[in-house]
């Protein structure tokens, strides 16, 4: 890989841990964020997978106030995370909260049992009765792993 490159990925990767720490974007018109998707090992028909550092879960949205009008959540994995053997048993579930926090909506996903290394999932455009929060969770075997939020304002 030739150094403009490794530049690219290495700026990228920068930029994307710098997003991942800032607080939850307004969506007025739409906003994106990521979180890293910390390390972790758990049990798939008794043999242990492991998910290494390297990967993002990104949740984007688009519409204003209320009204959703796209919103997707998904994991991209880089370097040694693009290496894994992938997510098994996933699903990601959005979350709707009002401006005291409540969680008043849940959209679950369908549970995936085969392993894909980059999994994701788009939800329906729809209107919400309250301002506050939309939030996307990763959830493996049954366990949230990363969640990332955006707040919903007038």
């Amino acid at each position: 890989m030739g150094k403009f490159a490794a530049a690219r990925i290495i700026a990228m990767l920068a930029t994307t841990a710098t997003l991942a720490v800032l607080p939850p974007a307004e969506a007025h018109a739409g906003a994106i964020g990521s979180a890293p998707v910390a390390s972790f090992d758990y049990q798939v028909g008794g043999i242990t997978m492991t998910v290494p550092t390297g990967c993002m879960f990104t949740h984007v949205i688009r519409g204003d106030g209320k009204k959703i009008t796209y919103q997707n959540a998904g994991v991209d994995c880089g370097f040694v995370g693009a290496l894994n053997a992938g997510f098994c048993n996933w699903r990601i579930d959005f979350t709707y909260a009002d401006t005291n926090n409540k969680i008043y909506r849940t959209s679950p996903g369908k549970t995936h049992t085969e392993c894909e290394i980059h999994p994701m999932r788009d939800n329906k455009p729809q209107t919400l009765p309250r301002y506050g929060k939309a939030c996307a969770h990763l959830n493996i075997n049954g366990v949230r792993r990363v969640s990332q939020c955006h707040h919903i304002t007038k």
